[in-house]
């Protein structure tokens, strides 16, 4: 079962580019190594860049643990924690009602994402 996620947080506004780019050397190693991670998408407020929003959808719990227990992790985490401002990280679970693409359409987009970027399957 999938699961979807947020994760969102304030920086100090002198952190900004420096926390932009971690966030894309992170998306980079999650889009290369955790297949098991369907889609991760990293946002920036355009009407406050001290404002990201991360949205995740693991294939399942085993995809989110390895995850959250993956090195890249704890060295994103050191990077953006000591610029956090207004509390610490706040991760919500939801589960999805609707969308586009259809449920069904992630599991096929998967697959064909697989297998066109030689990825293997969690």
């Amino acid at each position: 079962m999938h699961i979807y996620q947020t994760g969102g947080y304030r920086v100090k506004p002198s952190a900004i580019n420096k926390v932009k780019q971690a966030i894309k050397d992170f998306v980079d190693y999650v889009r290369t190594n955790e297949p098991g991670t369907l889609m991760y998408l990293a946002w920036q407020e355009k009407n406050d860049p001290t404002h990201f929003l991360h949205l995740f959808i693991f294939a399942d719990e085993v995809a989110q643990a390895r995850h959250g227990e993956s090195e890249a992790v704890k060295r994103f985490e050191s990077i953006y924690s000591p610029e956090l401002v207004g509390g610490e990280v706040v991760f919500t679970d939801f589960e999805l009602v609707s969308g586009k693409p259809a449920p069904e359409q992630w599991a096929q987009w998967q697959t064909v994402f697989e297998s066109s970027a030689g990825v293997p399957k969690s």
